[in-house]
């Protein structure tokens, strides 16, 4: 079974840029901890502060799958971060 690459773009809400990399520093800390993730970086744009990109990585769908589920991804993306974004795409790539 493959494991799966997750590619997240966010364009934050202008001035809202301080609290969402906050956010996400958290969201990292505790995705990382989950059993079946493998990787979990945040990057942001160089010239465009709004450009946020995410790189996470999963051992497989399934965890993929778990990872939406736990506390912190519905409190912290959907509960405080994607208020707070101007736009938000999710790419889902099989990881061989």
């Amino acid at each position: 079974m493959p494991e799966l690459q997750v590619i997240a773009r966010y364009t934050v809400a202008g001035g809202n840029e301080d609290e969402v990399l906050a956010l996400l520093s958290d969201l990292a800390a505790a995705s990382r901890a989950e059993p079946g993730n493998r990787a979990f970086v945040v990057y942001r744009q160089l010239d465009d502060p709004r450009g946020i990109v995410l790189l996470e990585r999963y051992a497989s769908r399934e965890a993929f799958a778990d990872h939406r589920e736990t506390p912190h991804f519905r409190d912290l993306v959907l509960g405080r971060i994607v208020p707070l974004l101007d736009s938000r795409v999710v790419e889902l790539y099989d990881a061989e």
